[in-house]
């Protein structure tokens, strides 16, 4: 089968840039870097990731997702622009893989291609105006997926490289952090943003600075529109590579005694939202 051509390339220029200003947080539900600075609006964002290989017991459901995006970031943010996948553990303690796209505050609406653990994905996300492009494309499978839509609502004020423990949501206004599948690890390469005036750069590129999250089940929730949360387990961002285009996210134990709560409630919620 004929490979297919990934247009998802950024030119750089290939020279050493001093490391932009960074600071670090915490959030309970999202894990690896965010690129942000007052003035300065993006387009584009682009990275690459290998779709991870998930541990799994019966009667223990839980989830992670991993994607690229644009916004979301500001604590005032009601938008965001995002591409990419999800690898679950259900009920049954078998590996649900997928992939998906969402434009809060809407909801996520499933792309469907196979995406199976082990293979390589690249994904991006274009704004234009309220114009939209999504794209994902399988690497090892050779298969890929783009949409052009419009938003009502979109925010272009940071761009990020995320693994997530997703959200099952009850009402618009109330929504559930799940239970944090032990991913393992998830590493992120080809990390570049393109700022609307046509600046491109990795996440240390010094026309911007960037925020290295960690997931802790007590820190800042992203999006604002959620309210209310659950111990969705722990991970880490490795430090960014010398060229600061790529990066790990490594999952960490908790505390089993709460983790699951409500599980099996959101579990339900969560296949019937995604139509599974």
């Amino acid at each position: 089968m004929k490979r297919l051509v990934v247009c998802l390339a950024l030119a750089l220029p290939l020279f050493a840039a001093p490391l932009a200003h960074a600071d670090s947080g915490a959030s309970s539900n999202w894990a690896g870097y965010a690129v942000h600075r007052p003035g300065i609006k993006f387009n584009h964002v682009i990275g690459e990731w290998t779709q991870p290989q998930v541990r799994c017991r019966r009667n223990h459901p839980t989830y992670s997702a991993v994607w690229v995006g644009l916004g979301g970031f500001s604590q005032t943010s009601q938008a965001l622009e995002q591409i990419g996948t999800e690898v679950d553990c259900t009920g049954s303690g078998r590996i649900d893989s997928s992939a998906w796209y969402e434009l809060v505050p809407a909801a996520s609406r499933a792309i469907h291609i196979r995406v199976s653990p082990g293979d390589q994905v690249a994904a991006s996300v274009g704004v234009n105006g309220h114009q939209v492009v999504v794209t994902l494309v399988d690497l090892t499978s050779h298969t890929s997926f783009s949409k052009t839509l419009q938003a009502q609502l979109v925010d272009i004020t940071s761009a990020e490289w995320i693994v997530e423990a997703p959200s099952a949501c009850f009402n618009a206004s109330s929504c559930q952090t799940l239970p944090l599948a032990n991913f393992g690890s998830a590493t992120f390469s080809n990390a570049r943003a393109e700022s609307v005036d046509g600046h491109v750069g990795t996440i240390s590129d010094p026309a911007w600075g960037y925020t290295e999250i960690r997931l802790r089940p007590q820190g800042r929730r992203f999006v604002s529109r959620h309210r209310s949360s659950a111990p969705a387990g722990a991970a880490n961002p490795s430090a960014l590579s010398t060229d600061g285009s790529s990066f790990t996210v490594t999952f960490l134990r908790v505390s089993v005694r709460s983790r699951y709560f409500l599980s099996r409630r959101a579990y339900l919620l969560h296949s019937a939202v995604a139509g599974r």
